[in-house]
């Protein structure tokens, strides 16, 4: 097989006759000459690293699972092409596991006075932002025995998104929605909602409804239609505390309340109702206060994106404090929070009528479903331990949830799969019952 480039040259300088002689400075001198001027004459000819510029563009910001592609422009300003191969760092969640060596190297090659364009896709398992770190650039020489190496700053941030996986089930919300509004036949009748208009009566109709008046001036009988109370203020609350922090499957408990969190709040703004978001534990996290419908979503996601749970316990007194401040009128406040025992107890219980006596309050909590499944568990005694254990730990959220519901608060207890689609059903029905 042939040799060409770097190794033909080497091979070429490796076979030079030398003789059989003594090695002496003079023969060591003459072998070794013609490599030193060739790595000499191919550091000299390698492009400068520190005279190149670097910009950015493209993506500032992605969806958890989606992928982000970020260009980065390197121009060469000096009279010698640069042939390079260069890394652009990211923090190691910017990618999948393993995909990191594949992604961030590129191969460079750049004319005199010319630039090139360089695309690095990101893909990050994380939320928050993410940051370019170095960009690193090794010249080469064009025979690529000798290379120049240097890094520089090139800042650029992609913030990841929750992923807002919870919109699939907007549709179907929004159709019962409609239905509340009275745009189809079924309508619904509760205290505090506002009448709408007459309509013809339909067997299975509330007899309660029948406008006897118009009944009289028509052939038929007419019943009114209602439609549930606009304009309400809905603040969501977001305990960001420790009990935020377990992990429920891959995830921690504060990522799957934050995606019903949205949910409800992108089915609430349709609604015509006011939106509000608190993230508390020790101090308020992020707030998000008088938001347009159409401002809401991309300011709860983008307040949400940086929001991570806190490995301290929860000032239920703040939190009630801070939450009567932001909502000083009658509102619904929704609590995503735990409904372990001791937080509930000790913390929760003693201020809670400070939320009812002026708000209606809907607390909603992350459930297990490895819990679920330990408490069907049989078969030796390992698992029936297991399904004790899960059984005390079932039914002491149980009594906790009851608590909870003696003092007038409405419980949602979910897994993370369905605790976002459960959560919007709750609010329906307080908004078809006129609990708003």
């Amino acid at each position: 097989m042939a040799l060409t480039g770097r190794a033909a040259l080497l091979a070429a300088l490796g076979s030079l006759p030398v003789g059989i002689w003594e090695p002496s400075w003079t023969g060591i001198l003459a072998v070794n000459a013609p490599l030193a001027v060739a790595c000499a004459c191919d550091f000299a000819l390698a492009a400068p690293v520190r005279r190149l510029g670097l910009t950015r563009s493209g993506d500032t910001s992605v969806r958890l699972g989606d992928t982000a592609d970020v260009t980065l422009t390197v121009t060469n300003p000096s009279r010698r092409p640069l042939r390079a191969h260069l890394r652009d760092a990211w923090p190691p969640s910017s990618w999948l596991p393993g995909t990191e060596p594949t992604a961030s190297r590129h191969h460079l090659t750049v004319p005199a006075g010319e630039r090139r364009r360089l695309t690095t896709r990101l893909r990050p398992t994380r939320r928050g932002d993410r940051q370019a770190d170095r960009v690193t650039i090794r010249s080469y020489g064009p025979l690529g025995l000798f290379s120049r190496q240097g890094t520089h700053k090139a800042p650029w941030t992609v913030r990841v998104l929750p992923p807002f996986t919870s919109r699939k089930h907007l549709p179907s919300k929004l159709a019962r929605l409609r239905e509340l509004d009275g745009r189809t036949s079924v309508l619904t009748r509760g205290e505090g909602t506002e009448f709408d208009s007459l309509r013809e009566y339909v067997p299975g109709d509330d007899t309660r409804s029948i406008d006897w008046r118009a009944t009289a001036r028509q052939s038929a009988v007419a019943v009114r239609t209602w439609r549930p109370e606009r304009d309400r203020h809905i603040l969501l609350v977001l305990d960001t505390g420790r009990t935020s922090a377990g992990r429920v499957g891959d995830a921690p408990r504060l990522d799957a309340s934050m995606d019903a969190a949205l949910l409800l709040a992108a089915l609430a703004s349709r609604a015509g109702d006011r939106v509000d978001l608190l993230a508390y534990d020790r101090k308020t996290r992020a707030l998000v206060q008088g938001r347009t419908a159409g401002d809401l979503l991309p300011s709860l996601v983008n307040a949400l994106a940086t929001l991570e749970p806190e490995l301290v316990e929860t000032d239920a007194r703040g939190l009630t404090a801070t939450a009567l401040r932001t909502s000083p009128r009658r509102s619904l406040i929704v609590l995503l929070s735990t409904l372990d025992a001791a937080p509930i107890e000790e913390g929760l219980l003693p201020v809670l009528s400070q939320l009812t006596q002026r708000h209606t309050v809907l607390l909603a909590s992350v459930a297990d479903p490895h819990i679920t499944e330990m408490a069907t568990a049989r078969g030796d005694v390992d698992a029936v331990y297991e399904a004790a254990a899960a059984a005390q730990a079932q039914s002491e959220r149980h009594r906790t949830a009851e608590q909870l519901r003696r003092h007038g608060v409405t419980v949602v207890d979910a897994t993370p799969d369905d605790l976002a689609p459960a959560l919007a059903d709750a609010y329906l029905a307080l908004k078809a019952a006129g609990r708003l």
